[in-house]
């Protein structure tokens, strides 16, 4: 089997690409990355110390794409993964929509030319701020937590999140690209008769992840608060009592190898997230900072931002039922990796480009 993992130098598309030859002895892969973010070169020559064929492209680039040899499926890893792209002041709303959305539609046309299966994945912020930011919550040692008395909201549990949780805009400009693309992925598969998984991930954590503010919170909280550096809390009165869960990409891994190996029903879409067993709030995560490394306080902004929500975490029970999949990573296991890469790369926020 042949696999085009596209974004390949990136965290997610990496540990993908290591994790998938460990699990399909049959497996070749090929990447393509534009190189764009500093920390991406760091990935280029482990790669190529694996056995993996790199092509220097752009998926916003048809002809790149033409370039590459005819595969049997395509994971889809290369996306501005950042809420605030558009809005930032670092990329355009152009250039968001160019790369999420163009650059999926150029996968599609290359999907259907070499009749290639695709895995896309997609996220969790396809979901509506408005119904996310009017869910009900209560506070629990120093968390949001749902109150399940008052939930009236389709699509929402003590599990959290299921994929019948409106997707109604605004979802922000990054979130409408991946819906987007969500659904010319579906139309495409259905239309030319390709297979297509749409995998909405939830926060992806690890070592090694070039961690922002804004993305990767929890590879950059750890480092950040080890290296003594500024950490803010932001809106909801500035208490850091939002929750996001976290999944180790090892286990994104291991349903699309699953992934790989099957025929998708009608519609494969799935959220993949760590769940509820894997969330927590961002005081909570500065109190196993502090433990850790010491303290360190975060200053307190009670102003509210654009694309903030209280709670995020997603019930990833409809993949448990039809391809037995859960995450088996625990959060601990994934903070303590963390810490370890903290402690072999005290200058990693730096050399990766987050700062």
């Amino acid at each position: 089997m042949k696999l085009l993992i596209t974004g390949i130098c990136g965290f997610v598309g990496s540990r993908l690409a290591r994790a998938l030859l460990d699990r399909l002895p049959d497996l070749t892969v090929i990447g393509i990355d534009n190189l764009s973010r500093t920390g991406s070169e760091l990935n280029r020559q482990m790669l190529a110390a694996w056995g993996i064929r790199l092509s220097h492209g752009d998926v916003r680039m048809r002809s790149d794409l033409e370039a590459i040899p005819a595969c049997d499926w395509v994971i889809d890893a290369a996306a501005n993964p950042s809420v605030l792209a558009g809005i930032d002041g670092r990329s355009s709303p152009r250039q968001l929509t160019e790369h999420n959305l163009g650059g999926t539609l150029n996968l599609l046309e290359y999907c259907r030319t070499h009749r290639a299966g695709l895995i896309l994945l997609s996220s969790s912020r396809v979901y509506s701020m408005c119904d996310l930011a009017a869910l009900p919550m209560r506070t629990v040692d120093a968390s949001f937590v749902l109150d399940g008395k008052k939930i009236a909201i389709t699509g929402v549990g003590p599990a959290g999140i299921t994929e019948e949780f409106s997707v109604r805009q605004p979802v922000s400009l990054y979130g409408a690209t991946k819906l987007a693309s969500e659904i010319m992925a579906r139309e495409y598969g259905s239309a030319f008769q390709f297979p297509v998984w749409i995998d909405r991930c939830g926060v992806l954590a690890g070592a090694g992840q070039f961690g922002t503010a804004e993305q990767g919170i929890f590879s950059y909280w750890l480092h950040a608060h080890a290296a003594r550096l500024p950490l803010r809390y932001f809106g909801f009165g500035g208490c850091g009592y939002q929750v996001r869960d976290a999944l180790h990409p090892d286990d994104l891994a291991n349903l699309a190898a699953t992934q790989l190996r099957r025929e998708p029903p009608q519609d494969a879409t799935y959220n993949v997230g760590g769940g509820a067993g894997n969330s927590m709030s961002l005081a909570q995560l500065t109190a196993w900072c502090d433990r850790r490394f010491g303290k360190h306080a975060p200053e307190r902004h009670a102003a509210e931002r654009a694309f903030d929500i209280p709670w995020l975490i997603l019930d990833s029970g409809r993949v448990a039922e039809d391809l037995g999949w859960r995450p088996t990573r625990s959060l601990d296991s994934i903070l303590e990796e963390i810490a370890s890469h903290v402690r072999a790369n005290p200058d990693w926020l730096t050399r990766s480009g987050a700062l």
